[in-house]
């Protein structure tokens, strides 16, 4: 019952996570467009799955905590720490490795700010 909260509370902090879009002056055209959109796709699912890494970080710990020397429930929490600490190392990955693409597509193709 506690796991149907979880989906509702993952996408009211999108909803509130996500930066308003101007519009753009420039007649730079299509490239700058898409790049700007692809951006924002990444920006959010970035930041959603920083949360749910935190929240998976927060189950980990408080199942450590409250595994009272039982060996299964603190092998489990363990795991999950594990897992939401290499979830993370991904993300963070792939936040670089955008940002470099990016700044190498904008000097390829010449969108300029």
């Amino acid at each position: 019952m506690k796991k149907a909260y979880i989906l509702p509370i993952v996408f009211l902090t999108s909803l509130l996570s996500v930066s308003p879009v101007f519009a753009q002056t420039t007649t730079t055209g299509g490239v700058s467009q898409i790049q700007s959109f692809i951006q924002s796709i990444i920006q959010v699912m970035i930041t959603l799955a920083g949360l749910v890494s935190v929240g998976f970080f927060v189950w980990g710990g408080f199942g450590y905590i409250t595994s009272s020397g039982n060996p299964e429930s603190l092998d489990r929490s363990k795991k999950t720490i594990l897992y939401s600490a290499i979830g993370l190392a991904i993300v963070l990955g792939a936040f670089v490795l955008s940002s470099v693409v990016t700044q190498l597509a904008t000097t390829a193709f010449g969108a300029g700010h």
